[in-house]
């Protein structure tokens, strides 16, 4: 089976001279279809960053990213951004939720970005998925935390991209609100799409496919179907 996304070498730092960092020195990995995949890492192991680069939301430095199989290594801004525009989907802390516009319009507007005009009831099916159609004439500042990655989630399944990348998508949100969060994003997940998340909470991470832990800028291992338990340990032995 083709991967949605195969990286090779993937190298990224950031400053220059002596005060220069190497993040990521040298990542291998892949991600199916039908996958949902966990990374973690202690703080500064370059979650995020990976995350960022395997998006194609910032460049890597050398090695080859193939998203969708499309080399994004190489691409240009203007490729890139079409790449990114019918295949992937973004869950962040920063939701970039648009205050001045309503629940509905804030998901009809990810389509219209996607250049895709929503068949009749799409957009109401979308938000009643993430029970929120009764929240649909709302504005974000009226919603709770939890509510707002429902529409943050809600986005995603109106535009149907290829691959959904979380960075932290429940990392502010109370115990119940998290459980339904992640449930939603499993849910997204079918025999063609894939889910890859960053979360620092053990118990989230134990709830993927596979489990890819950081450490000293490396995939140090890939775990697959492991407790919180063995995450942990894994993490404290790299």
């Amino acid at each position: 089976m083709t991967p949605l996304i195969s990286a090779t070498g993937v190298r990224k730092g950031f400053g220059r001279g002596s005060q220069r960092m190497e993040v990521l020195k040298g990542v291998d990995l892949d991600v199916h279809p039908g996958e949902f995949v966990t990374i973690v890492g202690s703080s500064g192991a370059g979650k995020s960053t990976l995350l960022y680069c395997l998006c194609g939301l910032r460049s890597a430095d050398q090695g080859q990213i193939l998203l969708a199989g499309n080399d994004i290594s190489s691409a240009s801004k203007t490729h890139l951004a079409r790449i990114r525009r019918d295949h992937v989907g973004f869950i962040f802390q920063d939701l970039n939720l648009i205050s001045s516009l309503s629940v509905r319009d804030n998901v009809a507007l990810s389509a219209r970005l996607a250049r895709r005009k929503p068949r009749k009831g799409e957009i109401l099916r979308a938000l009643e998925t993430v029970g929120l159609s009764s929240c649909a004439r709302k504005y974000p500042s009226q919603l709770s935390g939890g509510q707002r990655q429902r529409v943050a989630i809600a986005r995603f399944l109106i535009r149907r991209p290829h691959v959904m990348f979380a960075d932290e998508p429940t990392g502010s949100l109370d115990v119940s609100a998290r459980d339904t969060i992640l449930e939603l994003l499993r849910r997204t997940v079918t025999e063609s799409t894939a889910l890859v998340m960053v979360t620092h909470d053990l118990d989230i991470a134990a709830t993927a496919d596979r489990v890819i832990v950081l450490a000293n800028g490396c995939n140090d291992r890939t775990l697959t179907r492991p407790t919180a338990a063995e995450i942990f340990d894994a993490l404290h032995r790299s």
